[in-house]
Parts: C-alpha cells; structure tokens; sequence
C-alpha cells in the first residue's frame, strides 16, 4: 500500500496537490507552504543543521519555502503539536547523552512506577502466596 502524503502543519491528506511540489505549493485545507523542510525526508531536527542530505544548502527557516534541489516530500511529516515539544526535548537529550542513556532513564522510571504500582496493589504479597 502506497503511503499517503499528508500536510506538515495540519495532517490533512494531500491527494489533489501535483507532485513534485512545486516551491509555491500550499495546503488545501491550512494554506501551508508544502516545499518546506519540515515536510522533507531529510529533515531531522536531531542533526545539527536538521538535514541529513550533506549536500544541501542549509535553510533557516524550516517551516518556509524554500529552493532546495534535494526536497522529497515523506508521508509521516506530521507531528501533533502537543508530541512535537516531547520530540524536540528528546533529541537534545539524545544529542547530549546518546540514544542509551535516555533509553536507561525511561527504563528506570518504568521501573520504578511499576514497583509503586505492585506495592499499591499488593502484586508482591500475591507472589509470596
């Protein structure tokens, strides 16, 4: 099945909109500029520069149109809004620690939540039975 290539900034699906984009391309629903970074396959806000296409010009505005020669629209550009806080703050984490050190952290606090949870809930009277 062919992945679906929906709006950056509001999800909507973009079927009707000519591929390539071209750099005057909008939105039909939010009016959105679609040649963006943040609508591209390299685009990756935890690289420095947030493009993993080492050829390209850097951009600074990664939200607005652009003249990159590298675009290619990716299906998966949408992020909630309310996910894209949680995303940021992990790739500084992940940039500052690496990828294993946060992994630990949120093991430890899964851990330590189902510890409470057992101790809550008597899980480990149950297991003593």
């Amino acid at each position: 099945m062919k992945n679906v290539l929906v709006c950056w900034k509001c999800g909507a699906p973009l079927n009707d909109v000519p591929l390539p984009f071209s750099r005057r391309a909008e939105c039909p629903a939010c009016h959105a500029e679609l040649h963006v970074c943040r609508s591209c396959r390299y685009y990756d806000p935890r690289v420095n520069g947030q493009c993993t296409e080492d050829r390209a010009e850097e951009v600074r505005e990664k939200a607005r149109a652009n003249f990159c020669d590298y675009f290619k629209p990716r299906p998966d550009a949408y992020v909630r809004p309310e996910h894209a806080k949680t995303q940021a703050a992990k790739a500084k984490v992940d940039a500052l620690f690496g990828t294993a050190a946060a992994e630990s952290d949120v093991r430890s606090k899964e851990e330590a939540a189902r510890d409470r949870l057992d101790r809550l809930l008597g899980a480990s009277d149950k297991k003593n039975r």
